[in-house]
């Protein structure tokens, strides 16, 4: 890592404690360490050592029992589920293991969709969205839906998705833990890249010490507590698929821009309350996401909308981006 940057995340004696019954289940026992601005931090540790309860609880999506979670300087515990939302939006971005894209959109939307809280305008919107596919080599992918998609062309656009806004931190759960070997070092390609480009912050969670070789910090959880902290001075650099993003850029923007509209999202609009209900429904999915990693990872084959069907948070979404996507559409 290139010098030792301000820190952006603290961790004070960070405890989550469940109850089942008459017993306690400490998920975190009492942990405390900083991540700095810029720096690539995994998580490292066994199904059920409380790693991926950990991501949660620095991201928001948990509820701490005791201690302090400070990101860039300010307590999530003491914000307002609103104020924590629009936190998220402004500096947060997210990698999920199950990929959680929105069904009815295409990949170019899907991409897009979080430059719509923004309230970026539809034409620079979808400039972005498109520059960012072509970054992780999906040129020609732009107006597939998910079910149209591999799984490690759906973990790319979710890497797209989670980077095209520049959140100041990434948090990554388990992002290859669908994908096969090849795959894998692809993704964590992009993610290091991605990440050093922007100088941006990742805090990703994995069970595979082969993946911390990107890292320039691991933190080695077991039984919720942490056994160690390793630095790296070298850590493994990342390269994209796709370098040559400015020749092409605007033919790729007009071919994907084909059937989506102009429209942008003035503040005052009924897509204020659509915003802020899908704002709900993702924290809500996350949360729904939370579980320690299943032994046996899921079929890479399985259908997206077989996934969709069976994940209530999951529908949610896919249905609040649809409400979304119309009230656009109908104010153009």
């Amino acid at each position: 890592m290139e010098g030792k940057g301000k820190t952006v995340i603290e961790v004070r004696e960070a405890k989550k404690i469940y109850r089942m019954g008459q017993e306690k289940i400490r998920a975190v026992d009492g942990v405390s360490f900083t991540v700095d601005e810029g720096e690539f931090c995994c998580l490292l540790g066994t199904s059920g050592s409380g790693k991926s309860t950990l991501l949660n609880l620095m991201a928001g999506i948990e509820k701490l029992t005791k201690g302090e979670i400070l990101i860039k300087g300010k307590s999530i515990g003491k914000m307002s589920e609103n104020k924590l939302a629009k936190f998220r939006q402004e500096y947060l971005g997210f990698v999920f293991q199950s990929y959680n894209l929105i069904g009815s959109m295409t990949a170019l939307e899907n991409v897009e969709f979080p430059l719509v809280f923004k309230r970026v305008s539809a034409k620079k919107r979808r400039k972005m969205a498109a520059d960012m596919l072509k970054k992780v080599g999906l040129k020609g992918r732009m107006q597939h839906k998910p079910k149209e998609m591999s799984g490690g062309q759906q973990q790319r656009v979710g890497i797209a998705r989670a980077f095209v806004a520049k959140p100041a931190i990434v948090f990554a759960d388990e992002p290859t833990g669908n994908l096969d070997s090849k795959t894998t070092i692809e993704v964590m390609d992009m993610l290091k890249a991605m990440a050093r480009k922007n100088k941006q912050t990742v805090v990703m969670v994995t069970h595979d010490r082969k993946l911390t070789e990107y890292a320039d910090k691991i933190i080695n959880i077991l039984d919720g507590k942490i056994e160690s902290i390793e630095i790296q001075e070298h850590s493994k650099e990342g390269k994209f698929l796709d370098e040559d993003t400015k020749d092409n850029a605007k033919t790729d923007v007009q071919e994907s821009a084909a059937d989506v509209g102009d429209a942008t999202s003035p503040k005052g609009t009924k897509t204020d309350d659509i915003t802020e209900s899908l704002q709900e429904t993702v924290t809500e999915m996350m949360s729904e996401n939370t579980q320690e990693e299943p032994d046996k990872a899921p079929e890479e084959s399985k259908d997206y909308l077989e996934k969709v069907n069976m994940d209530p948070a999951a529908k949610k979404l896919d249905e609040a981006a649809q409400k979304i996507l119309d009230d656009l559409k109908s104010d153009k």
